[in-house]
């Protein structure tokens, strides 16, 4: 085809491909662009590159056509224990502060590989944590792996590698953390895979931080070159997001490639001998910090003094406001004070949790009995991983009103991230009991199924949420989903049956 045609389509082309998956192809890359779509293209059918972009921009991308486009465009370049200096500050610096301070209190820790690869690099956690925390049995540990390759998310399932994945670890590895099982590959032990749970997840588009996927209230999430493919303003909307999933002194960890003062201008940034990681201060961060035994970068700046006051003169010389005249506008009306509810519900819509439940708990002070208003306390409260508080809240709206399946269904969602699936499968068969339609409950049930190797009970849930979305609209926003889609439910419960083993 004519260059500038070509030229057109390939521009139309990245832009979508910017928006749906955030992946960012300047005109530099389009030759590199075009190979890959050239061999999706088999995929799709089409003989040629030409037809195939076509196609693909007359309209919106579909879950499978990104899946497929994913698999040729990310690259898996990956082995375990990556950027070695991380995990030793992680080893020596970040995860002995952690297990000290939760090991007084409810031994809870979780984290997120998100762009997880082929899994190595979860897995070089729950190695890590193995390896540091000798009850870790007694432990509720929650290791999440996400990625948009579902290819890559099937390997990383299997957890079978090549010696290739193990290239530069220390001597001893394999033998102690792996099983050989056919042609010098390896299986990672049982007891460490079971750690990890692996889920697609789309960064550009899906909701996060949610309760529903669990990307809420971690206390370390990896993404690790995945920024640095990203459209600016992408990475600028994910790395909010992220900054939201993580609870208060919670680590961000990037490659050093993706280091920057702009884009995590909301963290604290901690420098370490060979290594820079952001950390979550409160939710007004974005200082430097100083670490113990480092250095940290330069201040962003400081503010300037204000100017002396005139102590003599007080304020003589300031303007008096004044009352408007009843002769010339009317009766002065005093202006409505605003509603602490709705002020807490758009600080935890902007992922202000902290701040969420100081106004809401002004809600609730004396004898107030607003159910709707404890369930958003709870949910603040789940979201800084404070699940004791939000528990509590939780029961004292269902005590409040018993016949909502929200409340109960929130209750699950709770138990289950402490570690207590048989409180979790009542909750919500009594969300169901109220409400048989609730689609919600029915996919929980079926991933706790799942978990606990109940895997015809799994499917059954699976399929019964499954004809339920089917009876609503694509793009219609779930109840209690915060954001999600029913086609994008859809698309995850699928993934799920797929991952399921064979009975």
């Amino acid at each position: 085809m004519a260059r500038s045609n070509s030229d057109a389509l390939f521009l139309r082309f990245s832009e979508l491909l910017a928006e749906q998956t955030g992946l960012h192809f300047q005109s530099e890359r389009w030759p590199e662009l075009g190979r890959a779509v050239g061999f999706a293209a088999r995929e799709f059918g089409f003989g040629e590159i030409e037809s195939c972009l076509q196609w693909l921009v007359s309209a919106p991308l579909e879950k499978r056509q990104i899946e497929i486009l994913a698999s040729y465009l990310t690259v898996g370049e990956t082995y375990f224990f990556r950027e070695q200096k991380t995990f030793d500050v992680l080893e020596e610096q970040v995860l002995p502060e952690l297990i000290r301070s939760r090991r007084e209190r409810d031994r809870r820790l979780r984290v997120w590989s998100a762009g997880c690869c082929t899994g190595e690099e979860p897995y070089s956690v729950a190695i890590l944590l193995h390896r540091m925390i000798p009850d870790l049995r007694d432990w509720n540990i929650n290791i999440l792996a996400t990625d948009i390759n579902p290819r890559f998310l099937q390997k990383a399932t299997e957890g079978i590698y090549s010696e290739w994945s193990f290239r530069g670890t220390s001597p001893g590895l394999k033998e102690r953390y792996f099983k050989n099982v056919r042609n010098g590959r390896f299986e990672i032990l049982p007891h460490l895979k079971n750690l990890v749970s692996f889920s697609y997840l789309n960064l550009a588009e899906d909701a996060y931080p949610s309760l529903l996927n669990q990307t809420n209230a971690m206390d370390i999430i990896f993404c690790r070159n995945v920024l640095m493919y990203f459209h600016p303003d992408c990475a600028r909307r994910a790395v909010g997001n992220l900054h939201r999933s993580l609870a208060d002194g919670g680590w961000l960890i990037v490659s050093p490639s993706e280091v920057s003062h702009i884009l995590f201008s909301d963290f604290s940034t901690v420098s370490f001998p060979g290594t820079t990681l952001y950390r979550k201060n409160g939710e007004e961060s974005g200082s430097a910090e100083v670490f113990p035994a480092t250095l940290t970068e330069e201040p962003m700046g400081v503010l300037e003094p204000l100017g002396p006051c005139n102590v003599e003169s007080g304020w003589e010389n300031e303007p008096v406001p004044s009352l408007p005249s009843a002769a010339t506008e009317g009766p002065w009306i005093p202006e409505p004070q605003p509603d602490p509810y709705q002020e807490g519900l758009a600080l935890y819509e902007r992922g202000l949790y902290e701040k969420a439940a100081a106004k809401i708990e002004v809600v609730l002070s004396g004898d107030s009995k607003d159910a709707i208003a404890m369930t958003l306390l709870a949910r603040a409260y789940a979201n800084q991983g404070k699940l004791g508080e939000a528990l509590e809240w939780c029961e004292k709206g269902i005590a409040a009103d018993k016949l909502n399946p929200a409340s109960h269904y929130l209750r699950a969602t709770i138990l289950q991230e402490c570690g207590q699936a048989e409180g979790a499968v009542l909750s919500l068969k009594r969300a169901l009991y109220l409400d048989p339609t609730f689609v919600l409950a029915h996919f929980a049930l079926g991933n706790l199924a799942q978990r606990l190797g109940k895997r015809g009970e799994a499917k059954q849930h699976f399929e019964n949420a499954l004809v339920l979305l089917s009876r609503a609209q694509p793009e219609e926003i779930l109840p209690e989903s915060e954001g999600i889609t029913a086609n994008r439910l859809t698309e995850v419960i699928r993934f799920s049956i797929s991952q399921r083993t064979p009975e």
